[in-house]
């Protein structure tokens, strides 16, 4: 099969069966169903090789007699009949109750995962691609329930028979029933080694579909980003590499556990010869009636038909597990620290005063990022966080939004720390602006009203104004009802700001956070948004960050950050006249581009 990774071996398998075990139990009542007309189905099978083997004694007999007793004969054949129908009903009955629990674990797996991807925190999702976590609420829950529906019958039949035949086989020949169990631990122990071979294997196989549907989606997702940067064929061997890896770990995974199929039609086989030439000897001998020897190679089929039906669902069934650990391993994921009981009345109505008190913070444990901060901000004013990339600006109004927990210090709104707030009390009093846009599928006027669902038409059209998006609104094919499909929707980067921009409008908060809410709005548009954050942040606390400095020249404060530090704060004039890293910065967007502009113009009469 040639080389590859090392085999990444099953956490637990015993404990992950179990799970899905307790799963399936869940719905009780109808797994009782199952179970209950499968006994009588099982019992209904077991007595017709008996019943056949008395036809087989009545036509023998009657034909040493002289004649055989047709009346009997017909009867007797006519009860195997009507059990055999019964069991029909009951299969059909059984497959039916089984597909709706699987069905219902799916569904109640989904809503589980659903809750959990809401209660996880951020640091989960900055971990891991978005793909690989669809693929386990998706392709995983999916593999795992398919599975259960289709081998659960199975399995519940396949133990009655093991434990009914045996007991038939008894009231026949003990002495055959030896010869029988006697090959049992050979199957045992081919389904063993030829497990824990594979599992590891179906492990990898599942693992490898996550990473291949991660890099799909980011594919897909930056597919013009991807095409603009010339990074097709690069993208396209990262797909071919992980599409390789995936076909090579299922076909080992396949070829192992497919192993067991025929080493259990082997060990049948062998245990059919047996009993053959046992059971002949003792007809032979006179110990048994042709119809009891018919009936016992019966039961040895009946024996062997669970051990041959779990050999051909070994791979299915060890698929399912991997997915199930892929599952329970979300589902067990460390949620966000659990929500405080709010004090009645905290951040009621909200003044704006937020205070960051000796932060700190670290996303990981030997990296700090944000030491000993403090800063506060009076209620109104409009805040101006500005610094080089990775100085932790984002990740201050991450941490005044509760989506990360400090490591240490508290942040305060209105003096109550906002740990002690849950966290959607505390979100509702704040709105927030992101650099990168995000629109749902729907209409335009629904995604303007996000945040506020109940809005009326009216609201909706004057936050738009507000953000002065209402004049492209109206020119699009059906104004506010304008369907957005995907993401973009055809709409322009800018557009799509502004649309959320709006949103912003709609709910009213009493903090806002901008995160360079106008770095995609063309000059003219910049300076109508602008007009309209005034009239936005008028009366509110406002934290605006912001590369382009000269959208920030109004705010009360400018906070400079250096390495998760605040290195200088103030207005726009004075932070100027200290000539420290404020005016740096500023010297190196507007001062530079002047001076050599100036210097290019003095230089072109000596150059003609």
């Amino acid at each position: 099969m040639g080389g590859g990774p090392a085999l990444k071996k099953a956490e637990d398998f015993g404990g992950t069966v179990r799970r899905i075990v307790a799963l399936i139990r869940r719905d009780r009542f109808r797994l009782a169903s199952v179970i209950g007309f499968g006994v009588l189905m099982v019992c209904g099978m077991l007595a017709i090789p008996a019943i056949l083997g008395d036809a087989t004694d009545l036509v023998i007999d009657g034909a040493a007699a002289g004649g055989v007793d047709f009346g009997a004969l017909t009867r007797i054949l006519g009860i195997a009949t009507a059990i055999a129908l019964a069991t029909f009903a009951i299969t059909v009955h059984n497959g039916r109750t089984i597909a709706k629990m699987a069905q219902h674990m799916a569904f109640e797996l989904r809503e589980e995962a659903d809750r959990k991807v809401a209660a996880l925190p951020l640091s989960y999702f900055d971990s891991r691609p978005r793909g690989e976590v669809l693929s386990r609420v998706t392709n995983d829950i999916d593999n795992l329930t398919q599975t259960v529906g289709q081998v659960t019958q199975r399995i519940v039949q396949g133990l009655l028979f093991l434990i009914g035949v045996p007991v038939m086989m008894l009231t026949i020949s003990p002495l055959l029933t030896l010869v029988v169990v006697v090959t049992l631990p050979l199957t045992l122990l081919a389904t063993r080694l030829i497990g824990r071979r594979s599992q590891p294997r179906f492990a990898q196989q599942w693992a490898t579909t996550g990473k291949l549907n991660g890099h799909v989606e980011e594919m897909i997702t930056g597919h013009q980003l991807v095409t603009l940067f010339g990074r097709r064929e690069e993208g396209a061997a990262v797909f071919k590499r992980h599409n390789e890896e995936l076909y090579e770990h299922t076909v080992r995974a396949q070829w192992v556990s497919g192993l067991l199929g025929p080493a259990m039609m082997f060990l049948g086989w062998f245990t059919y010869v047996l009993v053959a030439v046992a059971g002949g000897l003792q007809v032979a001998a006179g110990a048994l009636s042709f119809g009891q020897i018919q009936a016992f190679i019966q039961y040895t089929g009946q024996f062997q038909n669970p051990l041959n039906m779990l050999a051909a669902m070994f791979g299915q069934v060890q698929s399912a597990v991997a997915s199930g650990e892929r599952v329970f391993e979300l589902l067990d994921a460390e949620e966000q620290s659990p929500e405080p009981v709010a004090a009645a009345g905290a951040l009621a109505a909200v003044e704006g005063r937020v205070a960051f008190e000796d932060v700190s913070f670290r996303y990981l444990p030997d990296e700090p990022l944000i030491e000993h901060l403090w800063l506060e901000a009076a209620p109104g004013q409009t805040v101006a966080i500005v610094g080089p990339t990775g100085a932790g600006k984002t990740t201050l109004v991450n941490l005044l939004m509760r989506f990360y927990d400090l490591d240490a210090g508290r942040i305060t709104v209105d003096g109550v720390d906002v740990s002690t707030v849950e966290r959607e009390r505390l979100r509702r009093r704040i709105g927030m602006v992101l650099q990168d846009t995000w629109l749902f599928e729907g209409t335009i006027a629904e995604n303007i009203a996000y945040g506020r669902p109940e809005a009326t038409r009216e609201e909706v059209v004057a936050a738009a104004r507000a953000a002065h998006a209402d004049h492209f609104i109206r020119t699009l094919p059906d104004g506010y009802d304008t369907v957005v499909e995907s993401d973009e929707g055809g709409l322009s980067a800018g557009e799509r700001q502004l649309v959320t921009i709006a949103r912003a409008f709609l709910i009213d908060p009493s903090i806002l956070i901008l995160d360079e809410a106008t770095s995609s709005v063309d000059t003219r548009t910049e300076m109508l948004v602008q007009q309209g954050m005034v009239a936005l942040r008028r009366g509110r606390t406002s934290f605006v960050i912001a590369h382009r400095l000269s959208t920030i020249r109004d705010a009360d404060v400018i906070v400079v950050m250096e390495h998760g530090t605040v290195v200088e704060q103030g207005p726009h004039e004075k932070l100027l006249a200290a000539g420290g890293p404020y005016a740096r910065l500023y010297e190196a967007q507007f001062a530079r581009p002047a001076v050599e502009e100036e210097e290019a113009v003095t230089a072109a009469p000596a150059r003609a």
